[in-house]
């Protein structure tokens, strides 16, 4: 009987322990964890702040007009992609492309987080894009259509998707979207847009916008 209580109590007695070590262990994963995450928003905000105004808006500031992508697309995806985009990575991964233009808002969206402009460019009194205004934004444009930034220059999938999220959060921070009723008004606007079919609606990431009053 002696010798079943003192098994008993040798295995109460590592139990103990062991509660200590994992706890130790996962809070050491934690802070490691943690420590990743502020290291990734360091290295992406020094590489925005060395390359958001000098590289990338340069890249927009030559966009495509509207018009002239809309042509170029009429020739297929992959020839306009090759003369005017950037592709991104991984397969099947979309062609990108700078655009610029202005149009009529026939359809707005500004009380969400996720707001939006509905414009008709080509005067035939249907929206045609769609201008993401942020600060939530879909998808990674911002990033892929630029030849600079590479996958292959990053740690991993992970921290390449915060580089996407912080160029819309860049994006979104600049942009001057006025108060009150946009539908009817003149929308001017640059940015960029991921197409992986010629004929894929156009969500457009914008970069500048300015209203007509």
């Amino acid at each position: 009987m002696k010798t079943v209580f003192a098994a008993l109590g040798l295995m109460a007695a590592l139990a103990l322990p062991g509660c200590k070590i994992v706890k130790t262990v996962a809070g050491g994963e934690t802070a490691a964890a943690e420590a990743g995450e502020a290291g990734d928003d360091a290295r992406i905000a020094a590489l925005l702040d060395k390359t958001y105004e000098a590289e990338l808006l340069p890249l927009i500031a030559k966009a495509l007009p509207v018009a002239d992508l809309r042509a170029a697309l009429a020739g297929g995806l992959e020839a306009a992609g090759a003369a005017h985009g950037n592709k991104g990575s991984g397969e099947g991964a979309a062609w990108n492309f700078a655009v610029k233009g202005e149009g009529k808002v026939v359809e707005a969206n500004l009380t969400s987080r996720a707001r939006k402009a509905m414009l008709d460019t080509d005067g035939d009194g249907k929206a045609d894009l769609t201008l993401q205004l942020g600060p939530v934004i879909k998808g990674s444009s911002l990033r892929d259509v630029a030849p600079f930034y590479k996958f292959g220059d990053f740690r991993d999938q992970i921290e390449f998707a915060k580089l996407a999220r912080a160029l819309n959060d860049r994006a979104s921070a600049g942009l001057q979207v006025p108060e009150g009723e946009l539908v009817g008004k003149t929308v001017g606007f640059s940015g960029t847009v991921d197409l992986k079919a010629a004929t894929d609606p156009w969500l457009v990431t914008a970069v500048t916008l300015s209203v007509a009053p």
